[in-house]
């Protein structure tokens, strides 16, 4: 998504209600949870993953007692939580390209609900790395334009390690290498700032644009549908919103 359009989501999660925050932050301790357990440590400091699924959880407000509570979880050993992370390509409406990342705990419910919601709403599931080659994983971080200074934001970004400055009407989107994102969060929070979203994201190298309104309608259901999946983390698409 462009900066416009990832404007666009995060303006629509900030005015969520609070069933569907709660919902984000349930997704949001499923991933502290398996990030954890594939990292084997509680630390941040030691485990990259974690360190990245904290950025995210803190850009989405989760409350730090919340994150506390779900890593001392994910090393207790009573935890009996065992999800598996399964990526899903396909096309929407025109064509569109969308990458669906799950954890579940049931593989064959997950892909069943996940392919009826292509076939819904005028897509197709595709097979693994049929739209993954056209997408770069890169490391974003979106920070309210508000009163701040472009030409500030921008060298302090490049200053603590960012890739790439993209300005926008109404926010700065800053990329980063993944394996330096949760370094180059760090180090913006040190300086002040803080995100309105801040993840590791598949970044589609180009867009397309969708004229027809069925077509717009559907696509915007099939997001819907999918983001109020339980097991459903991330939609990424190429689809540019206007």
């Amino acid at each position: 998504m462009s900066g416009h359009s990832k404007w666009h989501n995060i303006q629509k999660t900030k005015g969520a209600a609070d069933a569907k925050r709660s919902q984000t932050f349930t997704k949001i301790a499923r991933e502290l949870i398996v990030a954890v357990k594939t990292g084997g440590s509680g630390d941040p400091n030691n485990n990259s993953r974690l360190a990245t699924v904290i950025a995210k959880a803190r850009a989405a407000n989760m409350p730090n007692d919340n994150i506390k509570r779900t890593i001392e979880k994910a090393l207790g050993s009573g935890n009996s939580n065992d999800y598996e992370a399964i990526t899903y390509e396909g096309y929407g409406p025109c064509g569109v390209a969308v990458i669906v990342e799950a954890l579940t705990d049931n593989r064959n419910r997950t892909a069943s609900e996940v392919r009826h919601y292509f076939d819904k709403f005028g897509g197709n599931l595709g097979a693994t790395g049929c739209v993954s080659w056209s997408f770069d994983q890169k490391g974003v971080l979106i920070i309210e334009r508000e009163d701040l200074d472009e030409d500030t934001v921008m060298m302090d970004a490049l200053d603590c390690g960012a890739a790439d400055f993209e300005p926008e009407e109404e926010c700065f989107t800053i990329y980063t290498d993944p394996d330096s994102f949760a370094a180059v969060v760090a180090a913006m929070e040190e300086k002040g700032y803080t995100f309105a979203s801040a993840k590791v994201e598949m970044v589609p190298q180009n867009y397309v644009t969708l004229t027809d309104a069925k077509d717009i309608q559907n696509m915007e259901k099939m997001i819907d549908i999918m983001e109020d999946n339980d097991d459903i983390q991330n939609i990424y698409h190429n689809w540019e919103q206007e």
